[in-house]
């Protein structure tokens, strides 16, 4: 009878150490995400600009204006470095 309750007790010892485990992986699992997320947020907005740009329309800021490839790149940095700021702060980077 003492065995038996002494291998129940070490059985529910086990499962609660492999569910302590289990829960840390999840906690790091879950931090590998926020950062691969905030990684692909920082190209997104790069890259949805470039793609407006790329389609070639008639009317387009740079065409009248001199200095509008500058400004669109410009703008492309500022809100990289927005959003890289704003993760940064979130400790999401």
């Amino acid at each position: 009878m003492q065995a038996c309750e002494q291998a129940s007790g070490l059985d529910s010892l086990i499962t609660s150490v492999l569910q302590a485990d289990l829960a840390h992986i999840q906690v790091q699992q879950n931090i590998d995400v926020r950062k691969i997320s905030a990684w692909v947020a920082l190209a997104a907005g790069p890259t949805m600009i470039a793609g407006i740009y790329g389609m070639n329309f008639h009317h387009m800021p740079e065409l009248s204006f001199r200095y509008g490839y500058y400004m669109v790149l410009g703008v492309m940095v500022a809100l990289t470095g927005f959003i890289y700021r704003s993760f940064k702060r979130s400790g999401w980077l």
